[in-house]
């Protein structure tokens, strides 16, 4: 097989990357390990900034967003029995989030890809990424991969790992020219899925007396929710009325105002981590979304990174497809690490602020709430909030490389 761009990796940003690149007639191939039922039934996230909305538009991919996508307006902040709204377009100037599952996301671009995109190869394992690194001169890029039963072979011009962070693209890097920053956090989240409609018009992020919790949804009619866990916690061991009884502790406010329960069709628990690899090009292999970058959750910023990756990366390759110009592409790893930071200090301080330290300590929970008071009663602190939650205009990190990388 022979292809312009080798793309690891079928989950929304491998698929992004793929549909973008087809509108703009640059040849690519996907090689997904897993299978078409698993990627789309795979839970993630839901929060999406106005930039990745933007971009599933941009590849044809909005027709049931639009449809079934829920605008938010802004979040709430739960503490000391105290709600606090953050209005996002009064404070950035109109911008807004939309609420829309990613096994929804991936089910349109999956469609899109087979219907008349390019090559989408499921249960394709890929056993090795080779010459990606090399000097020029080397050879062309090889990604070798299992489908079929059979051993292939992938030629291509240029890779991307869109893998994951347990992908193989990103063992390809040599280890003497990269680095790693990490990061674990002293607890989890344990998310469920119920089907009752949402408590609330909008997300609740509450500092209660156990700990954080977070009031989500998927649609109107089935709600996401999450608490603060020890690591280590077995999801079997809280069951239903064990989960709502300690949501409605965490979320309870003295005014009126009532958490509806209903049947709980999954639990998960998911452990908290900060993780950035640097850099996230070398030589003809690039690095996108959790290939490159892990935040944790609450700052909802995981799927609406790796978006804004697969966006530099396509108006990268239509650049050097339509004039022959590198420069886009040669800045990729620097214009996207300037974001991938930001969005990491931003999820890292949300986390910090809202969870409880496993020790109880008496002065990081007064830091807290004076962190939290002052984004409730100070408008440029709420103002800084919103403009981080709501997302970074793509043009501000485009705008770097001059008028060439703007389109």
């Amino acid at each position: 097989m022979r292809t312009t761009v080798g793309i690891i990796g079928g989950g929304p940003a491998g698929l992004l990357l793929a549909r973008l690149l087809h509108r703009t007639g640059i040849d690519c191939v996907v090689l997904e390990s897993r299978t078409r039922e698993y990627v789309e039934q795979r839970q993630r996230a839901g929060m999406l900034e106005q930039g990745t909305v933007d971009a599933l538009r941009e590849c044809g991919a909005a027709d049931r967003l639009e449809a079934e996508g829920l605008v938010h307006n802004g979040i709430e902040l739960r503490f000391d029995r105290e709600r606090h709204r953050i209005d996002f377009p009064v404070l950035t100037g109109g911008r807004t989030v939309t609420i829309y599952a990613q096994t929804e996301i991936v089910k349109d671009l999956v469609e899109l890809q087979l219907a008349d995109g390019a090559p989408l190869l499921f249960e394709a394992e890929v056993l090795a990424v080779e010459n990606a690194v090399e000097e020029p001169g080397g050879g062309a890029p090889l990604v070798r991969f299992v489908h079929d039963g059979r051993e292939q072979t992938l030629t291509c011009d240029y890779v991307v790992g869109c893998d994951g962070f347990h992908g193989i693209a990103r063992d390809a890097f040599p280890a003497g020219l990269s680095r790693t920053y990490e990061h674990d956090y002293p607890y989890s989240w344990l998310g469920i899925l119920a089907d009752v409609a949402p408590s609330c018009e909008e997300l609740i992020y509450a500092r209660g007396p156990g700990g954080f919790a977070l009031h989500s949804m998927r649609s109107t009619s089935v709600s996401r929710l999450y608490l603060q866990v020890p690591n280590g916690t077995d999801a079997d061991d809280w069951p239903d009325e064990r989960i709502w009884d300690e949501l409605d502790a965490r979320f309870a406010i003295d005014g009126d105002w009532r958490l509806e329960r209903g049947p709980i069709t999954s639990k998960s628990v998911t452990g908290m981590r900060s993780y950035v690899h640097e850099p996230m090009r070398h030589g003809r292999l690039f690095l996108a979304g959790d290939a490159a970058h892990i935040v944790p959750p609450t700052g909802a910023k995981g799927l609406n990174l790796a978006v804004s990756d697969v966006r530099v990366l396509a108006r990268g390759f239509a650049e050097l497809h339509r004039s022959g110009s590198t420069q886009l592409l040669d800045s990729y790893s620097e214009l996207c690490l300037e974001r991938v930071w930001q969005a990491t200090r931003f999820s890292y301080d949300m986390t910090k602020m809202l969870h409880a330290q496993p020790d109880r300590d008496a002065f990081e929970d007064r830091l807290q709430l004076a962190r939290l008071r002052r984004i409730a009663a100070s408008r440029p602190a709420a103002a800084e909030l919103a403009a981080n939650y709501t997302g970074l205009p793509l043009a501000a990190t485009l705008r770097a490389v001059g008028p060439t990388g703007v389109h």
